[in-house]
């Protein structure tokens, strides 16, 4: 009896670090996606040229892969909750100095640079805190919120810099005094996301302090970047680590580039204007979750690479876009492209993180993670960017991404479905 008491003890405390650290997660998720609307806003009202709208997120970006080499150091020399705290505290400053005046594009940035150093830490973190076979669980968790918070944001984030907001509450109340007065809806929506930031960070204050299980002999630059470079091989030649690196990779690169594909094909296939596309590419984010829930409960670590033939499908059904004149038929697919996507996704995911966490330590291996996953995200949009430069048609584009995505997926199941059985 005493040892039940005290194994339920354990599973309680358990549970509630665990909700604390997806909780933290949430509401920096969320913080993150709505600042981006306003962030798009304030430049609007600063009269910036058009082009700087999309560099926002470049911007946020190109954080994760120049400090890629530098980031795992950091979450595996601290307790991850501390790096985490860390971590908000300077999305805190970043978006500070946008309410502020600093110009959008560089406190997008700075903000990014938080995030940066978060992702290792909030993924490292499940891998030191829960056990192998919870992992999946774990993560389906993790990237359900997470596609929960992107959802949120985008629509919190577009009724903070709407005009009723504006209207009823910048107006109503004469303005809110700080420096020199908050009389905008893009001041008013940073002000509140600063708020979702201090609250991310204080459940990070609380989140369980755990032992530093690798640390580095040197914190110099040139053996962080020999160190990464180290780290970075070692993953890739890892059977598992590399198809775990690689679909994950290809899963970010592609559905980035998705997001831009719906934009184009909902105009061109369906007529609907840029706020309704913009609502359909919130679907893939639903079908993301289910995708999510689903192989939490279906897939164990030890068959994550049996998932991958689901890849294939997805391309296939990418494909079956360019028949699709029905929004109503066009939300049922897109729906089951991101069911698709999660399925193989969150499989992935855990047996990178288990693979990276026996190898190198949880860090370092999400740190390349990240770099891989970002560098993928800029060189697919960049071949997307080619393509419509070149007068490819919106079908000719999905074709081509679809098939893209299908072969890929294709050779790497042929060359590692059976990994985990050798």
């Amino acid at each position: 009896m005493v040892v039940s008491v005290k194994s339920r003890s354990a599973d309680n405390s358990i549970s509630r670090g665990f909700n604390t650290i997806l909780a933290a997660q949430f509401f920096s998720s969320l913080a993150d996606n709505a600042l981006l609307f306003a962030a798009i806003a304030l430049l609007k009202e600063l009269n910036a040229p058009s082009w700087q709208t999309p560099v926002l997120q470049q911007f946020f970006v190109c954080a994760f892969i120049v400090l890629a080499p530098f980031v795992g150091a950091f979450s595996d020399a601290l307790p991850k909750g501390q790096v985490m705290f860390i971590s908000n505290s300077i999305k805190i400053v970043g978006c500070t100095a946008m309410l502020l005046g600093l110009h959008p594009l560089l406190a997008y940035g700075f903000v990014g640079i938080g995030a940066a150093l978060y992702s290792p830490a909030k993924y490292g973190i499940l891998t030191e805190y829960l056990p192998a076979d919870k992992l999946v669980w774990a993560n389906g968790w993790m990237e359900g919120l997470t596609v929960a918070a992107i959802i949120s944001g985008a629509i919190f984030g577009g009724l903070l810099i709407g005009h009723r907001v504006e209207d009823l509450v910048v107006q109503s109340l004469g303005g809110l005094e700080f420096n020199g007065g908050i009389d905008t809806a893009p001041e008013f929506a940073i002000f509140v996301i600063l708020g979702l930031y201090l609250t991310a960070a204080i459940l990070n204050y609380y989140i369980p302090k755990l032992p530093i299980e690798h640390t580095l002999s040197k914190r110099t630059p040139g053996f962080l970047l020999a160190d990464f470079w180290r780290t970075f091989l070692l993953l890739w030649k890892d059977p598992l680590g590399q198809v775990s690196l690689a679909v994950t990779s290809l899963f970010w690169g592609a559905g980035t580039s998705l997001r831009f594909i719906i934009l184009a094909w909902s105009a061109a296939a369906l007529q609907l204007d840029l706020e309704q596309a913009t609502q359909l590419t919130a679907v893939v984010a639903v079908g993301l979750a289910i995708g999510s829930v689903v192989a939490a409960k279906a897939v164990p670590l030890a068959h994550a690479v049996k998932v991958l033939p689901l890849g294939i499908a997805m391309g296939f059904v990418v494909l079956a876009m360019i028949w699709v004149t029905d929004w109503r038929l066009a939300v049922l697919m897109l729906i089951l492209i991101g069911t698709l996507a999660g399925s193989f996704l969150i499989p992935m995911n855990a047996l990178l993180q288990h693979r990276g966490h026996q190898l190198m330590g949880s860090g370092h291996s999400i740190a390349v993670q990240n770099f891989n996953e970002n560098l993928s995200i800029l060189l697919m949009l960049g071949a997307y960017a080619l393509m419509i430069k070149a007068g490819l048609s919106v079908n000719t584009i999905v074709i081509v991404f679809g098939l893209f995505v299908s072969i890929t997926m294709g050779w790497l199941t042929k060359k590692h479905g059976h990994d985990q059985d050798r």
